[in-house]
């Protein structure tokens, strides 16, 4: 038995001191006064820092970054895992669900993970590395962009064979979602792989996009419900990306999704939140003040309450960091915000019996975290109730 001593415990309603925490194997056994003789082989002394479950992450494509560092540069897949999974650990994420797409065209970058090849390569990979050793948990969240026809088949065999445990819809034709207008979309789509696809696309006019995005086939409504029945079949949750109307939350309904990423504007996430639909928002678009495209204000969101996740999206790092941001500048208790980052991910991935909080009988994910120059760090990371991070600051005495 291990005995988490002199922290404060963040469960999902209140934050308790005073009390040792007790875990037995892999999940949190119970509570003991501060003092009593608990019997523990182990006693970690939290040192008066916060006592929080460990992170769930459902939407990131960091892991692409890691496999291609540079354009030109890509590294074995195995070992891209392995480091990044370091990464997470000590940003707090105990389990992760790696967002890879499955894009039409190239416009948004030449990517080794794109593929249909090394999409199922990748999540044989993941499937895989829970029965060797391995840090944190891994999950496949399988996105598929709508203008992508293959995409079904590949879908539907990943469903069918358990290796997804996430499905979401994307739409990233100008004119709606992420992208209102052609500027908007020529000016982000430019940036992605300046070599290749910047040319391409600032080669075409705006007419000339517009007409290929017009012609293009894209997946049907019908097909998309028919993966949604599937997933819904094995309990899988399934999303949608970037809506941006009331109008077409209620078609994704229609569908049966499940959660709404990264909604573009206050007034269709609080249709989502009404609807019923998990929302998702980016921890990134938090520290930065608001969206790198214009969209909505993700901490705006938080303090409307129309959002209930938040993800890293690109930046795990910053997920941490977002949630004790907005409790000091805005005041938005402790609780909720790491509900947002724990439960409430747990419950959309249908993952909450085990885990999302520190409640008797549930998994031993957990972290004790600190401050350090004003900012939150992770010094103790336990997964399955095993330490697997220990990390100590230090301030060096005199310069040699």
């Amino acid at each position: 038995m291990i005995a988490i001593t002199n922290g404060k415990i963040i469960t999902p309603a209140q934050i308790i001191e005073g009390k040792t925490l007790l875990i037995d194997g892999d999940r949190i056994s119970g509570f003991a006064d501060a003092g009593a003789d608990t019997g523990a082989e182990k006693v970690v002394d939290a040192r008066g820092r916060c006592v929080m479950p460990g992170m769930i992450d459902v939407h990131s494509d960091k892991l692409e970054q890691y496999i291609q560092p540079r354009p030109t540069s890509q590294v074995d897949f195995e070992f891209a895992l392995k480091i990044c999974e370091r990464d997470l650990l000590s940003a707090g994420i105990t389990t992760m669900y790696h967002s890879i797409s499955l894009f039409g065209d190239e416009f948004f970058g030449v990517s080794p993970l794109r593929t249909k090849e090394s999409v199922q390569k990748m999540a044989d990979l993941i499937a895989g590395v829970h029965l060797r050793d391995h840090l944190i948990r891994h999950r496949f969240h399988l996105r598929l962009e709508i203008d992508n026809p293959k995409a079904y088949d590949i879908a539907r065999e990943m469903i069918d064979q358990g290796k997804a445990q996430q499905i979401s819809f994307m739409d990233h034709t100008p004119g709606q979602g992420q992208y209102r207008t052609m500027a908007a979309y020529q000016e982000t789509v430019s940036q992605y792989d300046g070599t290749h696809n910047g040319k391409a696309v600032r080669a075409l006019s705006a007419e000339e996009l517009r007409e290929y995005h017009a012609k293009k086939p894209k997946l049907s409504p019908a097909r998309l419900k028919e993966l949604t029945r599937l997933a819904h079949a094995k309990g899988i949750p399934v999303a949608s990306h970037d809506d941006d109307t009331p109008e077409k939350l209620w078609k994704n309904l229609g569908i049966g999704v499940d959660i709404s990423e990264f909604p573009v504007n206050l007034e269709t996430a609080k249709a989502a939140k009404k609807l019923g639909f998990y929302t998702v928002v980016g921890s990134a678009n938090i520290l930065r003040g608001g969206s790198h495209s214009g969209n909505l204000s993700a901490a705006e969101a938080v303090l409307a309450d129309c959002a209930d996740i938040i993800c890293s999206d690109y930046y795990p790092a910053a997920i941490l960091h977002s949630i004790f941001y907005m409790y000091e500048k805005h005041g938005v208790p402790l609780p909720r915000m790491v509900n947002m980052t724990t439960l409430n991910p747990a419950r959309a991935m249908r993952t909450d019996k085990d885990y999302g909080s520190i409640e008797t009988g549930k998994k031993a994910d957990l972290l004790i975290v600190g401050l350090t120059d004003g900012c939150p760090v992770v010094t103790h990371v336990f997964v399955d109730g095993v330490l697997a991070s220990r990390v100590e600051y230090r301030r060096e005495r005199g310069m040699i």
